[in-house]
C-alpha cells in the first residue's frame, strides 16, 4: 500500500516546491529499487515528496480535499508508471503527474479554450516574489509577508496553466526548463504564459487600494536593489 502521511494534507499553503538537489542521489536510489518492486522504497519516497506535490495540488485546486485526492492520485500513478522513470531530478517528475492531474480536475469543473495569447512573447518582470534575498531588511521582510496573502488570493484568480507556471516559476524559483519539464510545454511557451501571468497578477493587485500601496513600497525597495 502506498501511504501518504496525513500530517502532509495540513502543510501550510506556502510549503515549498523547490527540488531537493542535494538529495538526488538517494532518491535515484529510491527508484530504482521501487522500479524492482520495493514498495517501501517507494514509500520513502512519497515521505520525502508529498509536501511539496501537495503543495502544489493546494494551490492549483483551492480546496483541501481536492487538494488530498489529487496528492493519492499522483503517487498512485507514479507507482504505477515507475518504470517509464530513467533519470533526472525526481521531485519534477511527480510535479510533472500532479499538475497534470490539478489541470484534469480543473477542466472537468469548467473547460476554457486554450488562450492564443499563448503564442505572443513579452516579458513583465514581477516585483513580488517569495524569493527572499540574503540579508532581508526587517520591513521588507514584513511587506513580502503582507503581499503573500493578497498574491494568494490574485493567484486563484488565473486560469489553471498561467497559475501553474507563476507558482512554479516565480513564487518557488524555478528555471524556465524545468517549469517546462514539469508543465510538459515548450520553454517558449513558459515565457508566455509567465508574461500573461505577472501582467494579471500586478493588474489584481493594483486594483485594490491596500495590495496597491504594499506592492508600490515593495517595489521601491526593489528598485534600490
Amino acid at each position: 500500500m502506498i501511504r501518504l502521511r496525513r500530517s502532509a494534507a495540513n502543510a501550510p499553503d506556502d510549503d515549498r516546491l523547490l527540488p531537493a538537489r542535494d538529495d538526488a542521489a538517494a532518491d535515484e536510489r529510491l527508484v530504482r529499487a521501487a522500479q524492482r518492486g520495493d514498495l517501501a522504497s517507494f514509500n520513502a519516497l512519497v515521505t520525502r515528496h508529498e509536501r511539496a506535490v501537495y503543495g502544489l495540488c493546494l494551490r492549483m485546486l483551492r480546496d483541501r480535499a481536492a487538494a488530498e485526492d489529487a496528492t493519492q492520485d499522483t503517487f498512485v500513478k507514479a507507482w504505477s508508471s515507475i518504470r517509464s522513470w530513467d533519470s533526472g531530478l525526481v521531485r519534477p517528475w511527480l510535479l510533472r503527474i500532479a499538475s497534470n492531474r490539478c489541470v484534469d480536475l480543473l477542466r472537468a469543473q469548467a473547460r476554457r479554450p486554450a488562450s492564443s495569447l499563448d503564442a505572443e512573447p513579452f516579458e513583465i518582470e514581477p516585483v513580488w516574489t517569495s524569493q527572499a534575498p540574503a540579508g532581508e531588511e526587517p520591513e521588507r521582510f514584513t511587506l513580502r509577508r503582507e503581499l503573500s496573502g493578497f498574491l494568494e488570493h490574485a493567484l486563484a484568480q488565473l486560469p489553471e496553466e498561467q497559475r501553474l507556471v507563476a507558482l512554479l516559476a516565480d513564487v518557488n524559483g524555478l528555471p524556465y526548463d524545468e517549469v517546462a519539464a514539469i508543465a510538459g510545454i515548450p520553454a517558449g511557451t513558459v515565457k508566455s504564459r509567465l508574461s500573461r501571468a505577472r501582467a494579471r497578477l500586478r493588474d489584481l493587485l493594483l486594483a485594490e487600494p491596500a495590495s496597491r500601496e504594499l506592492l508600490e513600497r515593495f517595489g521601491r525597495y526593489v528598485d534600490e536593489d
